[in-house]
């Protein structure tokens, strides 16, 4: 699969903060050092983890910060929340329109989301969040951000003008649907520092960095990567 070399700007679309980090920042960082501008959408705020008596306003506004302070670290600045609860989401008519909502505002070439599909080969990544959101962003790539029948409230009460959407990347699809591979060799460093900015999650991680680069490692392996680089896969999917 060869992507598309016309991307000026992309949209990460994910569950939780720091599901980009762990999946794609490599990447990320990757876009942004060739002057591609990426704006991540955020569907909750994480709020459900932490201890069981902790306040989950307190979690939610510090996973946020954190995401924000990871997506500085690959070079991203803007960063939406849609604030849908946290370990129930659906891909519901009201997620469909919130993410139709950012892509018509951002209008990016390519999106980045999570794969709707189960991954059988690794199920603790397939968490229903994640699949929901994947399933969402689909639908709001294809039919919905470019139809401006769909959720026309959009354009009649905020003026926000149909998109197309030429590009899906799909993250931690099953690994047979998987058909591009990203070099971050030279990225990794930027992830890694990501990653550590969501200290509530990957603090007690001792050994995240080697696990990190064992996982990369492996997957340039796979997609015939030269040895001694690391690199993230995806399935790449034309819309246009």
């Amino acid at each position: 699969m060869v992507p598309r070399d016309d991307v000026s700007r992309v949209l990460v679309v994910t569950a939780h903060p720091d599901d980009v980090d762990f999946g794609a920042a490599g990447t990320v960082a990757a876009w942004t050092s060739a002057g591609i501008e990426v704006a991540y959408c955020v569907c909750t705020s994480g709020d459900a983890s932490g201890g069981p008596g902790a306040d989950r306003a307190e979690v939610a506004a510090r996973r946020e910060q954190e995401q924000r302070d990871a997506a500085k670290a690959v070079g991203v600045e803007q960063v939406t929340f849609l604030r849908h609860p946290d370990g129930r989401l659906t891909a519901s008519l009201e997620l469909r329109r919130d993410i139709s909502r950012v892509i018509r505002q951002f209008r990016p070439d390519r999106v980045l989301t999570w794969s709707p599909e189960i991954n059988w080969d690794h199920i603790v990544t397939s968490h229903p969040d994640h699949r929901a959101a994947g399933e969402a962003t689909l639908a709001a790539v294809y039919p919905d951000a470019r139809n401006p029948h769909a959720h026309p409230e959009l354009l009649a009460d905020e003026g926000l003008e149909p998109w197309a959407t030429g590009e899906l990347w799909l993250a931690d699809s099953p690994a047979g649907l998987r058909n591009h591979a990203v070099d971050v060799t030279d990225t990794v460093d930027r992830k890694l520092a990501a990653l550590r900015a969501h200290s509530s999650q990957t603090g007690h991680l001792t050994e995240l960095a080697d696990d990190i680069r064992s996982y990369l490692a492996a997957t340039a392996e796979r997609h015939g990567l030269p040895g001694g680089r690391l690199a993230e896969a995806f399935q790449v999917v034309n819309t246009a």
